[in-house]
């Protein structure tokens, strides 16, 4: 026979497991106790609007002041404030949460949640990560309401008792751990703050005490005449910005408020290329700014930072349940309140809604480029070449986001121009002719273009997956790297004898070297060295995956005489020494402008050169 029984948690034994487990980085405390003073005001606030409480007409604000000397970080603020049995209700019971229970509360007489954060009950708690022991001192909103004094060492126990504060509020007063004495540097302090607070709904106000410093400012205040000075010290200013740009209707924000915003957010000069302002209000509340940066390095896919934001409280980097993995090439924040984050807020509950968020902001992106395109096209090829190995990376790895954008990618010419895909001049073959190093490829570029043909620049790592992707999406276009191949110039008469010239050469060349003898375009060009595009693609993906085991066949390579070249032509009745070494020169050149030549070969090629000085100046 079963029966039911009452789960008993002993909080002696928790609360080792709250300080150690609950958050993966200590100075998140800062981040959920100042989290604990925005809720509070903005319990006041909105029992304020609902007449529950009269306006007292005081500016909402949280004041956090570092005393090294008294080794303790304490943070103030003039919200509602808490009666005893308040402080019973929800500090003494862990997991309890005052958010949700003051929702709950007043859920009929105002709308949502108004911005309040705190839903688990576990923030403060976080406190005890850092500090031997926690004071409270609180005061009720509620006329006649005592002060009252709580303490805890953070062994489950407490005293709690009448305090002494006069003003409505609460003060919390960390007295930091010795193995925590970091969070007492005033560097270390502002730069929490800045990373987790700066943003934060109600002005913050952050002190440093320091006995000497002040006492160095009194002297100078007394004897100082400057206005300008004495105005300053009366009126601080707060380290954090209440209303971010992401807030702002995008009508109403300036390019420079953009630039600046993005500047000092990421702490990059460059200003952005471009951004997307997204303003979502239904059917979930986004609100967020994605800036394209400029590419500083175009051999490589340069990581971005979008930072999560939920009601201006700071989450995370780059989380990539809400943001896709494409889009963290960006740079940018959102601000999403109705994510359905954990305990620690680090990370994400399982939800569709996110996933529904996630292809949003996918879908802002695609529009934003697609009406660029069509409505600013110049533009829109001014910046490709920074914003091509975003946009191919995310057609890579976001069927959707392919689809919106197949018909606005472009392929850069050697010549400077611009081609969609359904625009560019392939020819009824579909061949397209790209070139990953227009520099390195340089005869191979002139020999196709002399003959009529566009050569496309594919020159960022991305571009070898790309080809193949699109080679999958568009199987009537076939990508081919210059050196893969040559286009026979029709127009030249066949005048020399190509199979005299082929044995010529041969006795000469490694004997899996295969030789051809045609006419190219380019007459200066004496022969072109050529590896199929088959088998580049094979060798690199065997060097990508690293099988170093498995060498490919050499008898893959093709070198091409230039039958239109003179020096070509003439091979065949030059004295067997001459024909030798003009033979291997010929392959140098040919192998220079297809690869980078070993030690061994570049000595032979610079030999060889020197005794072609010598025959010249004979």
């Amino acid at each position: 026979m079963s029966r039911e029984g009452q789960l008993k948690i002993n909080s002696e034994n928790l609360f080792p497991i709250i300080k150690k487990w609950l958050y993966s980085d200590k100075d998140i405390f800062l981040r959920e106790i100042v989290s604990n003073s925005c809720d509070a005001i903005s319990k006041l606030r909105r029992l304020i609007s609902i007449g529950e409480t009269e306006d007292r007409e005081e500016k909402p604000k949280i004041d956090i002041v570092l005393d090294k000397a008294a080794k303790t970080l304490s943070f103030s603020d003039n919200g509602i404030g808490m009666t005893e049995e308040e402080v019973e209700k929800y500090i003494t019971q862990i997991a309890f949460s005052g958010a949700k229970d003051f929702i709950e509360q007043y859920k009929d007489k105002a709308e949502g949640d108004a911005g309040i954060i705190g839903h688990f009950g576990l923030g403060f708690y976080s406190a005890y990560m850092v500090a031997d022991t926690v004071d409270i001192d609180t005061l009720s909103y509620q006329s006649g309401a005592q002060a009252v004094h709580w303490c805890s060492d953070g062994d489950a126990t407490y005293e709690i008792g009448e305090g002494d504060r006069d003003t409505v509020g609460t003060t919390v007063t960390l007295h930091i751990s010795e193995d925590s004495e970091e969070f007492l540097e005033e560097w270390r302090v502002r730069q929490i703050i800045r990373r987790y607070c700066g943003f934060m709904p109600y002005e913050i106000y952050f002190t440093a005490v320091d006995p000497e410093k002040e006492k160095e400012e009194k002297e100078h205040c007394e004897d100082c005449s400057n206005e300008e000075c004495k105005e300053e010290k009366a009126a601080p200013l707060p380290v954090n910005t209440t209303e971010p740009l992401w807030k702002k209707a995008p009508k109403d924000c300036t390019k420079e408020e953009y630039e600046k915003f993005y500047r000092d957010l990421f702490n990059d000069y460059n200003p952005p290329l471009f951004w997307i302002h997204l303003n979502v209000d239904y059917p979930f509340n986004l609100k967020g700014i994605l800036f394209f940066p400029k590419q500083n390095d175009r051999m490589e896919v340069m990581p971005g930072e979008v930072k999560l934001y939920c009601n201006q409280v700071y989450i995370a980097d780059n989380i990539k349940e809400v943001i896709p993995e494409f889009l963290l090439l960006l740079k940018g924040v959102i601000d999403c309140p109705d994510l359905p984050l954990n305990v620690s807020r680090s990370f994400l509950q399982n939800d569709g809604d996110v996933a529904k968020i996630s292809k949003h902001i996918t879908k802002k992106v695609a529009d934003k480029l697609c009406t660029m395109f069509n409505n600013s096209r110049e533009e829109y090829e001014s910046y490709w070449d920074d914003i091509s190995p975003f946009i191919k990376f995310g057609c890579i790895r976001d069927e959707k986001f392919y689809d919106r954008l197949k018909d606005i990618i472009l392929f850069k010419t050697t010549d400077g121009k611009y081609y969609t895909i359904s625009e560019y001049p392939a020819g009824e073959d579909k061949k397209i002719y790209y070139s990953s190093d227009p520099d390195m490829q340089s005869q191979y570029v002139k020999l196709l273009t002399a003959s009529g043909k566009s050569v496309a620049v594919l020159d960022h790592v991305i571009d070898t997956h790309f080809i193949s992707f699109l080679e999958f999406k568009m199987q009537d276009y076939k990508f081919q790297r210059v050196d893969s191949d040559v286009e026979i110039d029709e127009n030249v008469a066949e005048e020399a004898d190509t199979e005299a010239i082929v044995e010529a050469v041969k006795p000469y060349m490694d004997e899996k070297l295969t030789l051809k003898a045609q006419a190219l375009a380019d007459a200066s060009t004496p022969a072109v060295l050529l590896l199929s595009e088959q088998s580049r693609r094979m060798r690199e993906m065997m060097k990508m995956y690293g099988m170093s085991g498995f060498n490919p066949p050499d008898d893959e390579y093709t070198l091409i005489l230039n039958t239109a070249n003179s020096a070509v032509k003439k091979l065949p009745a030059l004295p067997e020494e001459r024909r030798e070494l003009v033979s291997k020169y010929i392959c140098d050149l040919a192998s220079l402008a297809h690869k980078k030549l070993s030690a061994e070969e570049l000595t032979a090629f610079i030999e060889r050169s020197g005794k072609l000085l010598e025959i010249i100046a004979e």
